[in-house]
């Protein structure tokens, strides 16, 4: 059966996506927004909550990788109608990924203190980075398992479940987040920056257990792990090997981003978390067009429609420039409101308005590589990402970033050493897609 790539289509797939995609950073952005603006230690807590969001990132990110490679297998799977192959993955791959996740909490918990003075967090930012952390941490399972069941549904080109799944979530954290961190006085105590853990852990504990009741509901897939293992695991395997080595690499840019902006003072660290969500918010708003491309190309290379995944990657490459230029134009109109809506301090916000004007124009270029990025997961060229992602962080990333470090360019720096990364994450792709598909489709 012919794959559906009209615009109509894409839409009913991306805007769901996007939606869900914005869960996790709007998150971290509600924490960073009610932290930012509290009455005491506001500036220490902000930088709090950002090191401990870009650590706890990482580890999503690396064991969150489950998702793609899910949705890779499955989606090439439903293209080639052998759907029953494969019904039993989802739950082998659930199974590993929180039993590692287990593991992780019980190797860093001990040890938040050791691990947050690596960000060059001292005193009151380090005290508060490890309340805030011993909290939170109790959601990395439950995350993983809600994204293992998200790249289910995107295999089963179904992104609205997880849209719903995430709405709820993310409402859900906003609204404790407020009662949690302010408190409500004669009920409740104001637990500050611990409320806000407390808020984000309980949001993911409610996503996991209903992505569990819609993929029982809704699908005839399992979620009983069962032997023998499915043929696959070992493709899922090596997906996940590789994304994992890509993923570290991805956080050694976001490690060395961190670091260096809490070297140069508590207001530094601070803008930095501001901007650093925003492009996280951006990034994932594009993802959804990226998840699109996810979903798409899987089902079209399972079928072996080389001309349309051609098409559709022309056409996601335009949407996506066209939503970047929105996004920025957005945050443009609204740039000295945006800031104040984290925090009141001057110190603070002075260094954000220097570099957020970069996080704008970034946009169109993020949209490009990210729908790339997203495409290649799709088709399970994870070995390609890898690559790709190591040769823009050690070749770009870090020679630009202690070049520019070197020459006192401080959260400036940064944010060009990110666009020079970005650029080099996404050019390799447009050209490593095209030599191999253009070839295909001429010959069908």
């Amino acid at each position: 059966m012919s794959t559906n790539i009209s615009l109509k289509h894409i839409n009913k797939l991306a805007i769901p996506a996007l939606i869900a995609g914005v869960a996790e950073p709007i998150l971290s952005i509600t924490d960073t927004a009610i932290v930012g603006n509290l009455t005491e230690n506001a500036t220490e807590s902000l930088a709090a909550v950002g090191i401990v969001g870009t650590f706890i990132s990482m580890l999503i990110w690396v064991l969150g990788q489950t998702r793609s490679a899910i949705s890779s297998i499955v989606s090439q799977y439903v293209g080639s109608d052998n759907l029953q192959k494969v019904k039993n993955l989802p739950a082998q791959a659930i199974f590993i990924t929180t039993g590692i996740s287990i593991f992780i909490i019980l190797g860093t918990y001990p040890f938040a203190d050791s691990i947050f003075r690596l960000y060059n967090a001292s005193d009151l930012i380090l005290n508060y980075s490890v309340e805030y952390y011993q909290i939170r941490v109790f959601g990395f399972p439950f995350t993983l398992f809600t994204f293992a069941i998200f790249g289910t549904f995107r295999g089963l080109q179904n992104t609205f479940y997880p849209m719903i799944i995430a709405i709820v979530g993310a409402s859900v954290n906003i609204v404790l987040d407020v009662i949690l961190v302010y408190g409500i006085e004669g009920y409740i105590p104001a637990m500050n920056i611990k409320g806000a853990a407390y808020a984000s852990v309980i949001a993911q504990m409610l996503m996991a257990i209903i992505s569990a009741y819609y993929l029982l509901k809704k699908t005839d897939i399992p979620l009983r792990f069962s032997f023998p293992f499915n043929k696959e695991i070992n493709r899922f395997l090596i997906m996940i090997l590789n994304l994992f080595v890509r993923t570290l690499a991805l956080n050694i840019t976001l490690y060395f981003a961190s670091s260096f902006s809490t070297s140069y003072g508590k207001e530094y660290i601070a803008a930095y978390t501001i901007a650093i969500n925003l492009w996280f918010l951006g990034a994932f708003i594009i993802d959804g067009y990226a998840s699109a491309g996810n979903i798409l190309s899987g089902k079209l290379l399972g079928g072996k429609e080389y001309g349309k995944l051609l098409t559709l990657s022309n056409k996601l490459m335009k949407y996506g420039v066209i939503l970047g230029v929105i996004l920025a134009a957005t945050g443009t109109i609204f740039y000295n409101f945006i800031g104040h809506v984290f925090t009141q301090e001057e110190a603070v916000l002075i260094q954000f308005y220097n570099i957020f004007w970069i996080i704008l124009a970034m946009q169109p270029l993020c949209a490009i590589a990210f729908i790339f990025d997203g495409m290649f997961k799709g088709l399970g060229k994870m070995k390609v990402l890898r690559n790709v992602l190591l040769m823009a962080t050690f070749l770009v990333f870090l020679p630009v970033l202690f070049l520019l470090d070197s020459l006192d360019y401080k959260l400036f720096g940064i944010f060009i050493a990110f666009t020079f990364w970005v650029i080099a994450r996404g050019l390799p792709l447009i050209i490593k897609f095209r030599q191999e598909f253009l070839p295909l489709s001429e010959k069908q």
